[in-house]
């Protein structure tokens, strides 16, 4: 997008209030343009899905109305349906989407040379009331008899993620993220680095958890992806689904990695300490489920990943800090600060990938966020206040 904006001649700095119009319009445009980018590329896939349906599939109408509703649940929607309502972000659409936020607002901030931070402010204004007002046109379009939109969900959902995904793409595009760091107490550039650096630490081993457990019953994965029928389309469906709640599942495995386990509705728990099967939805994500009542092995090793978190925050920490930041004392007592942000960042994740489906047994599916994001905080808290003194001294030479 970047380099899009960058060949049009009439778009390059300019001065006073022209400047400023000019901006105000190009971030509006980019705005809008991950809208409509996102909501083509979506319909076209299910459009593609249901073309495999050797029964003709959904029209193309319905496809459209389809994707609208996915868009408006990736941003905290809710669906009132017939059988009660339908809560579920899938994650992989809702990180697209704050990418595409992100490139948008950094990009016109690139563009524009934007290096002040009432600049930055102004053309993330524009990103944010641009994508909210779309947002929320797109709840008013998608609300129908069968399925009913709120409008308070999705505005304030997609009002946070513009925020965030549009705040972090201008800071990093205008060079003022630095800036803005350091005007926290302590280390604050090296604090955000170090959670962010834990956080994914943890994300990416709770992902390979549940990539080997769906691997260790591959022929159950197979028989859920074909289980519906519709040949190449219900198989595509499936799969394709799956894939967007990957995040979800991964922030599943967060709560049996902190000890409180999952819940997939009113009869499944799975957690360390015991393991209660009952009916859950027929999706190829399912299969990493255990068989038996029997706790896995894996669920007893993936205890040791909060810690292992919280090692890698303490490691980045204690290497980011600069000269005038302390030793390995202060960097202990920051690596306590740094632990606590993971577990804050992970509550906060496995908030966002609950879901409810219904009213009835799976009104309640995913991680308890309190608990998970406590029990993450203390864990990776201790780790990374062992971790960030020897990391500071090895720094240090």
């Amino acid at each position: 997008m970047t380099s899009l904006l960058a060949r049009l001649p009439s778009l390059g700095p300019g001065d006073g209030e022209s400047r400023s119009s000019t901006t105000a319009w190009l971030a509006a445009a980019a705005a809008l343009a991950v809208q409509v980018l996102g909501l083509l590329g979506l319909g076209l896939a299910l459009v593609v899905v249901q073309t495999l349906d050797p029964d003709g599939g959904m029209p193309v109408g319905s496809s459209a109305r389809l994707a609208t509703q996915l868009w408006l649940l990736a941003q905290g929607a809710q669906l009132e349906l017939s059988s009660g309502p339908l809560r579920v972000a899938p994650l992989l659409l809702t990180l697209l989407i704050a990418w595409g936020l992100s490139r948008a607002a950094g990009s016109v901030a690139s563009v524009r040379a934007v290096q002040t931070v009432g600049g930055a402010a102004r053309v993330l204004g524009v990103v944010v009331a641009v994508h909210v007002a779309a947002t929320a046109g797109l709840a008013l379009l998608a609300d129908g008899p069968a399925a009913s939109v709120g409008l308070l969900r999705p505005v304030l959902g997609g009002l946070v993620l513009a925020l965030v995904a549009g705040g972090l793409g201008v800071l990093r595009d205008s060079g003022l993220s630095a800036t803005v760091a350091d005007r926290f107490p302590g280390p604050g550039r090296a604090l955000w680095q170090a959670v962010a650096a834990g956080t994914l630490v943890l994300a990416a081993c709770c992902t390979a958890v549940l990539a080997v457990a769906l691997v260790d019953d591959i022929a159950a994965v197979g028989r859920l992806a074909t289980g519906l029928g519709g040949a190449s389309a219900g198989a595509a469906g499936q799969v394709g689904l799956s894939m967007l709640l990957l995040p979800n599942a991964t922030a599943a495995v967060m709560g049996l990695a902190a000890g409180p386990g999952f819940l997939v509705g009113a009869g499944t728990l799975v957690s360390a300490s015991g393991v209660s099967l009952a009916a859950v939805p027929a999706l190829p994500l399912m299969a990493a489920l255990p068989d038996t009542q029997a706790v896995p092995l894996l669920a007893f090793l993936s205890q040791a990943l909060p810690a292992v978190a919280g090692l890698a925050a303490g490691v980045v920490l204690g290497r980011r800090l600069g000269d005038d930041d302390g030793g390995s004392v202060t960097a202990a007592l920051w690596g306590v600060v740094a632990g606590v942000g993971v577990g804050v960042t992970s509550g906060l994740v496995v908030l966002v990938a609950g879901a409810q489906l219904g009213d009835g047994a799976l009104a309640e599916v995913g991680a308890p966020a309190l608990a998970t994001g406590l029990a993450i905080a203390a864990q990776a808290g201790i780790a990374a206040t062992l971790a960030a003194p020897v990391s500071r001294w090895r720094s240090r030479g």
